[in-house]
């Protein structure tokens, strides 16, 4: 199978080096990414939004030969969700990394921008769950190569079109939340999880991680990956 991975903000292809080599020994292709105008100043990234985002994703799709999974992290996973809107008959799976499907006219959230772009707001700005399986060598080690998100892409409107979307079967890698709460969710259905209660074919697993498994337990996050790859 083909996997395309999308990184969450501040982090590039090389989050993924430790979950990739696990993947390829069971026999997939891998495709790593790193999204435009990552770590690029705002003279050069200011135009970027979420869309050329999404395109990127369909431009590797495109690439490939036969179907693919795709796999988003955090905020990879509105990404990743676009461009299994524009290309729902060549998506075998999409795999949610500790991330919702969202649903048309969705952003990711709101963070400080400074000189024109969002840097890394430090571990201080999230949840102590979120962190807590992060040890410090690896939050300084990430910390340190952390870069800057164009400052248009966390908060731009992910536009949806094609309602196939939701036939494509689903997995979600939970790390933050437990699975009977999603299941909850699902179940009462506010606004905000629309798209999530729609999906017709989700898989739900549990990590107990927190919210950046690909460091804390990358050799676990490959395998849920190949498993949902394989299913």
């Amino acid at each position: 199978m083909n996997i395309i991975l999308v990184p969450g903000l501040w982090l590039d292809a090389s989050s993924w080096d430790a979950v990739v080599p696990a993947l390829e020994r069971s026999g997939h292709s891998v495709h790593a990414l790193t999204m435009p105008g990552v770590g690029v100043p705002a003279a050069q990234s200011d135009r970027i939004g979420i869309a050329d985002w999404v395109d990127a994703v369909v431009d590797e799709i495109d690439r490939s030969s036969g179907l693919v999974v795709l796999v988003g992290h955090s905020g990879g996973g509105n990404v990743v969700y676009g461009a299994a809107d524009a290309r729902p008959e060549r998506v075998a799976r999409i795999v949610f990394v500790d991330t919702f499907p969202p649903g048309d006219g969705g952003s990711i959230w709101e963070f400080p921008v400074v000189d024109g772009v969002i840097p890394f707001p430090g571990w201080d700005f999230f949840e102590d769950q979120e962190i807590a399986d992060l040890d410090e060598p690896t939050r300084a080690r990430v910390a340190a190569t952390a870069k800057t998100v164009p400052a248009l892409v966390p908060t731009d409107p992910l536009r949806l079109h094609d309602e196939r979307r939701r036939r494509v079967p689903v997995t979600m890698l939970t790390g933050t939340v437990p699975a009977a709460e999603i299941r909850d969710i699902i179940a009462s259905a506010p606004d905000w999880a629309e798209e999530l209660a729609a999906v017709q074919d989700l898989d739900i697993v549990e990590l107990h991680s927190g919210h950046w498994p690909q460091f804390s337990q990358p050799d676990n996050l490959a395998a849920e990956i190949a498993s949902a790859a394989g299913r």
